[in-house]
Parts: structure tokens; sequence; C-alpha cells
């Protein structure tokens, strides 16, 4: 049980902004440009797109949370609204598209890693081995504890914003729009535009982060929302300069090949140098975002447990305050999905990963959308919240078809495989019949 080893509400404006910003600004940005490339003019729509409903997401997020701040977020505003079932389906979806993130973003870590150590390119086997160490290696910074995390994450975003703020300033004077691809990757120029929006929602996925673990936010009424839409604002910007820059200087059929889009563009514009030191901030930055995601995969289903809809077990805690059985259990599921996908190489093993867990984050992104459109019911302003709550289940709904069939087919199939965690824990409220 939590002890007075470290004070309950540790975070604050400086530090959950900056986890809102390191949990997007990391593997997204990073590794997008070469799964974008063969869209062309096209991805640069869809950044727009996922720019715009991120906002209107964001937006929902901080009213929510301003209304209500409750620990867990995602999962508690639709639990209030719709009841537990509903509740527990989005938590179940969640989490597991916190562990899925959690593979992602150690992927991309291994994958600009390769720049530094061009043998974890070579073999897959090895690149997945990186990516494993790096995410134990924070589950364990994790179970010492949350300011320590904290400390970990504000460090990492002032370290890994510097260089690539340069990179995408002074790489958009160099934009040549004959470097986009021409074309829309074979499919119609709608399609194109959906699938860029799908992918680049993946960069946006975090944006709710502050909301998770309201219970240890200093003053959460305020803190909340200022770091939700302060965050996202930021990264939105930093997205779109920095993609612009990098797919403006690089030729898309390299790019589409490349573990490092960024690094790779530095060295056309500055040199072997540039490039190294750029992959640096990418590895710096993977790594914040990871730590991130993981202080996440703990304090969420520990919220979601202390409510009674998963096992009480997860909502245990050690005397640092730390709920270390779902951080392992998290990096367990996230290791489980590195393993089944090394095959595919850094990139395409990255890209698969995205796509399910953008899907997995959608449906809560709905679900919060909806209940934002009923909890405003008889407050001020109501018909314009119900209008931008409309708004953002509809791009989440987009989005969300965006992904592919093979996306909706798996998560469709995991959702259920969760159902008989919610029968368990219903099964005292229907004791056993004495009889016919």
């Amino acid at each position: 049980m939590q002890t007075g080893a470290e004070p309950r509400r540790s975070l604050g404006l400086a530090t959950t902004t900056s986890m809102v910003i390191g949990n997007m600004v990391g593997s997204g940005v990073f590794l997008l440009p070469a799964s974008l490339a063969m869209y062309g003019i096209y991805s640069l729509w869809g950044w727009l797109f996922s720019t715009a409903g991120a906002l209107l997401l964001a937006w929902v997020f901080s009213s929510l949370s301003r209304r209500t701040p409750r620990a867990g977020g995602p999962y508690a505003y639709p639990r209030e609204v719709f009841g537990d079932f509903a509740g527990f389906l989005i938590a179940w979806m969640y989490w597991i598209s916190i562990a899925a993130s959690i593979a992602a973003i150690a992927v991309a870590f291994a994958s600009y890693m390769t720049v530094l150590v061009p043998a974890l390119g070579v073999r897959p086997l090895a690149g997945a081995g990186a990516a494993l160490g790096a995410s134990w290696l924070l589950t364990g910074v994790n179970i010492w504890g949350v300011r320590a995390a904290g400390r970990v994450q504000l460090v990492t975003v002032v370290l890994k914003l510097s260089p690539l703020l340069a990179l995408a300033v002074f790489g958009i004077f160099y934009f040549n729009p004959d470097m986009l691809a021409s074309g829309h990757g074979g499919r119609s120029p709608l399609a194109a535009l959906n699938s860029s929006a799908a992918l680049t929602m993946w960069a946006f996925v975090g944006l709710e982060c502050a909301t998770v673990p309201a219970d240890r936010v200093k003053d959460p009424h305020k803190t909340i929302p200022r770091a939700t839409l302060l965050g996202t604002g930021i990264a939105a910007a930093f997205y779109i300069l920095c993609t612009m820059a990098v797919m403006g200087v690089t030729p898309a059929a390299s790019l589409a090949h490349s573990n490092a889009p960024f690094a790779d563009a530095a060295k056309i514009l500055w040199g072997g140098w540039a490039g190294d030191l750029i992959a640096l901030a990418a590895v710096i930055s993977c790594f914040g975002a990871l730590n991130g995601w993981i202080l996440m995969a703990g304090q969420f289903p520990r919220a979601v447990a202390a409510d009674g809809l998963f096992p009480r077990v997860f909502a245990r805690e050690l005397a640092r305050g730390t709920p270390a059985l779902g951080l392992v259990f998290s990096s367990l599921i996230a290791t489980l999905l590195i393993l089944m996908n090394y095959s595919h190489g850094l990139v395409g093993m990255f890209k698969v990963i995205i796509l399910i867990a953008t899907f997995f984050t959608l449906v809560p992104y709905m679900l919060c959308s909806l209940a934002e459109v009923l909890l405003s019911r008889g407050v001020k302003r109501h018909a314009r919240n119900a209008l931008l709550g409309s708004l953002a289940f509809l791009f989440a709904l987009w989005a969300a078809a965006g992904t592919g069939r093979d996306s909706l087919y798996w998560g469709t199939l995991v959702m259920l495989a969760g159902l008989p965690i919610y029968v368990w824990q219903k099964r005292d409220q229907y004791p056993q019949s004495a009889g016919r």
C-alpha cells in the first residue's frame, strides 16, 4: 500500500504538459515520414485533418476533466455515462492500446539506434532485443516511483525538441515539392487521404495522458485542461513543420525504405555529423515517450482495478506508491507483440503495430466524445459542446475506418476476448442457485 514516501499529488503543470508532449512527440513523428512517403501530398493533407481532429479530441478531454477530473481518463467518463459494461470494454481496449504503444515506440527507438549501431538494422532479432531492453529498463524506473518517472519525462522532452526544432526551421527553407511522391500509393485520392489521416493520428495518441493519473496531479481542475490543450497544440505545430521538412528534402523512393528518416534528411542538409546528432535526439525522444507510456501502463489498470472492473491485484501498490503488477503485465504484452512481428523488419513492424494501437485508442475516443455530448446537457453553451463532441466522434470513426480491415478484424477479436474477465469480476453479484 502507499506510504508517505512519495507525495500523492506530485505532478504539476510543467510535468503534466511534458507528459502530454512527450507521449505524443516520440515514435510517431520520427518514423511516420517513411510510412507516409507513398502518399505524397495527400500525407500533408492527412496531417491537417488529423491535427483538426486531435484538437477536437483534446477539447473533449479538457472539457470532461474540467467538469469531473477522474483517474482513468478515457475509461472513467464513458463508465459514468454508459455504465460498467461499456466502461470495462473501453478500459480493456485502452489498456491493450497502451501496451501496443509501448511496443511501437520501443521499435522506433531501436530503429533510430541503427544509425549509431548499424548491426541492429541488419539482424531483425538484434533490433527486437534493443527494443525489449529499453522497455524493460524503463519498466524498472517506473517501478522505482512516479516522481522518478516524471523527472525522466521532463528532462527528455527538453533534450529532444531542440535539435529537431532546428531541423524543422532550417529544413523548411529547402523544401522541394518535387521530392513528394506523385500519385497516391495506388489508391483513390479519398482512400489515400483516409489512410494518411489514420497513420498520422498515431502521432496524436497520448493527448489524453494528463487525465489518466488525475489523482496524482496538483490542482487537477485547472492543470489537466491546460496541459491537454497546450501539449496538443505544441505537438501539432511541431509535427507539421518537421514532416514537411523531412519529406521536402528526401526523395520519396529513398524515404519509403529509411529506418531513420530525420537522420537521413539531416545528412542531406548538413552532412553525416548532423545525421548522427538527429539520430541521437530521436533515440532520446523515443526513450522519453516510452517512459511516459510505461508510466501510463501502470496507472491506468490501477485506476480501473480500484473501481472494481479489473482484478483487485492491479490496484496494489509497492511502498513507493507504484502499481508494479500493471507495469509488468503491460510490458509482457508489449514483448509478445514485438516478438510476433520482428520478422517484418523495424519499419514494417512499426507500421503493423501502430495501426492496431490507433484503432484500440480511437474506440475509447469515440465513447468519450459521446459522453461529452450527454454530460454537457444543462450546462452553459450546451449546443456548442454537443456540436464539438459530435464532430470529434465523427472524426474518430472516420480515422478508425482508415486503419484497415486487419486492424478492425483483430481489434474486434481482442475486444471480445476480454469479456471473460468482466464476467469473472461480476461473478459475486450472481450467487449460485440452490436448485431448480
